[in-house]
Parts: structure tokens; sequence; C-alpha cells
């Protein structure tokens, strides 16, 4: 029986088991997916940056993991973004159009303004600034590759300051608390 477990990973989590980095962080080692999950034989079926939060799959189906993390099978997924400024409709426009990053162009993305969602606070808490007000977008794209996200809104001149992965396919996060897992079917 395949296994899937749907895990809520927080700001500061490596997508993996192990921290096979080549050096020692300064201030000791890194949380990993060993820290929140025991539970043998599943992997991460794609990654979810360190500095990214929010939705992550493991299983222990080689198949399933391929059909969930590979740009061939266009599994949409869905990210809430905290963007530094206020996109305008051209930059969103540019979003759904695809944008051009430094490794090619990007297929369309369905985007969309949405109002500060409810969710957890994070640690540490994202910068603030007076001056430079800061909003939220959905972001829905279907390849996976590395900071795509945040690489696409800097393309369009507004900055990532959060990223929360929401959806993969018809898997979300739902109410699960950050750190949290659960099987899924």
């Amino acid at each position: 029986m395949t296994r899937l477990i749907l895990f809520n990973k927080p700001y500061g989590v490596l997508s993996q088991f192990t921290d096979k980095g080549v050096t020692a962080p300064a201030d000791g080692p890194r949380a990993t997916l060993s820290d929140y999950i025991d539970v043998p034989g599943v992997y991460p079926a794609g990654r979810l940056d360190r500095d990214s939060e929010g939705l992550l799959i493991l299983t222990d189906d080689g198949a399933l993991q391929a059909r969930i993390s590979s740009p061939k099978h266009k599994m949409p997924k869905t990210y809430l973004a905290q963007v530094e400024g206020e996109p305008d409709d051209a930059a969103l426009a540019a979003l759904r159009r695809g944008v051009t990053l430094n490794d090619g162009p990007t297929r369309p993305a369905t985007v969309r303004r949405i109002d500060p969602p409810m969710l957890w606070d994070r640690d540490p808490p994202v910068r603030y600034r007076k001056s430079v007000p800061d909003s939220w977008i959905e972001l829905t794209i279907t390849e996976g590759r590395n900071r795509q996200v945040r690489r696409m809104t800097a393309a369009i001149g507004y900055p990532t300051l959060r990223l929360v992965r929401w959806r993969i396919g018809g898997w979300k996060i739902g109410d699960l608390g950050l750190g949290e897992w659960r099987e899924a079917n």
C-alpha cells in the first residue's frame, strides 16, 4: 500500500532528512525533515526551499513521486506570496503570460491578488518597512524550477517576502498546523 504524507514545512527546515551541507553553519546543524517525521521509506516528492513554508508531500512510491515533482506532468502547485509593493494589473498580466528568467521563459501562471491570509506566525518574522507597502498574491504554476516563484515575482519588480505553498494538485494544507503531518489518500 502506497504511503502518502502531507507535511506543513516550517520556515528554515531543509526538504531532506539529513543536512548534507559541505560546511556546518556557525549556529549549528540545520533543521531537517527527520526533526518532524519518523516514517521509514518515504521521500519528498519535489522540494521546498529552506526559506519557504507550507505543503510538502512525501511518499514511498517512486512513480507517484515523479508524477508530483516532474514538470512534464504539469501538476499545478499553488503558492501564497507576500510581495514587496502592490503589483498592478500589468505586472499580474506578465505572470499570466509567463516571464523570461535566466533559464528561459516560464509557463503561464494563474495569479490573483488576495487579502492577507490567516497563517501561523513565521519565526523569524518577515521584515517590516513603514515606507514600503506589501501585499499578497495567489500564484499557481505547473513547473517547479529552482526558486521559481521568487524569481518570477522579482522579474516583474515585486520581490517575495514570504512564500507558502498551499496546494499541490488535489492536496492542500487544510487544517495542518505548522510542523504537523498526516497520512493522505
